[in-house]
Formats: C-alpha cells, structure tokens, sequence
C-alpha cells in the first residue's frame, strides 16, 4: 500500500524523489521564497533561490529559454524601448533630411523624446 504524506501543503507520493525533498528544504532554509506562480509543467509549489526555481511536486525546473523569450518579449514591448526605438529611426531621418525647417521639427521632437525617455527611467 502507498502511504502518502504532506509536504509543503501537498500530498505527495512516498515514491517522490527523496533528493527533490531534501533540496527544496535545504533552498528554504538558506533563504529561498515559494512562488506564487505555480510550476508550468504540473502546476505544483515551486522554490526560488538565486533565480533557480526547483518545483517540489516534480522537481523541474522551468526551461531556461523559455523563461529568456518571455523576459526577452517582455523588455522589448516596454514603453522605454519603443520611445528608444523610435528615437533612433527619428535620429536617421534627422540625417537624412536637407531642410532646415523639417530639420528644426524633428530636432524638436527628439528633445521630446529624451526627456520622456529620462523621466521615465527615474
């Protein structure tokens, strides 16, 4: 018969990975967090530590790139990098254009554009 036991607010096999246990239970004692979001793959409680996260239901770690691709997506949708963005496609027309007046307009718009860009770093 298997004899189930609470670990971590689950119920878990016995059969579970005795060094899963014992890994997650040295992360926290070292001053690991438990996550919120639950583990993509099971959904289980998961440790962070260092930015490592450990699931304790089945000991996976979230894929690495994966976790790049969304961080990645998510810095270049920021409002900062748009603003940076279009800062340089307005510094490549300022190049390109002959007329002063135009010139002055975009010139104009690029000081914007900083100053936007600076305050929202702050």
């Amino acid at each position: 018969m298997e004899r189930n036991t609470i670990f971590l607010g689950r119920i878990t096999s016995k059969n579970m990975s005795e060094d899963i246990k014992k890994k997650a239970i040295e992360m926290l004692l070292s001053g690991a967090t438990l996550l919120s979001e639950p583990c993509p793959y099971c959904k289980g409680v998961r440790v962070m530590k260092n930015g490592d996260a450990l699931c304790v239901s089945c000991g996976k770690s979230p894929d690495k790139e994966l976790e790049k691709n969304t961080n990645t997506e998510t810095q270049n949708d920021s409002p900062i990098k748009k603003l940076e963005q279009k800062l340089q496609i307005m510094t490549d027309e300022l190049s390109n254009e002959k007329d002063p007046e135009k010139q002055q307009t975009i010139l104009k718009s690029i000081n914007l554009l900083i100053d936007t860009i600076s305050k929202l770093k702050k």
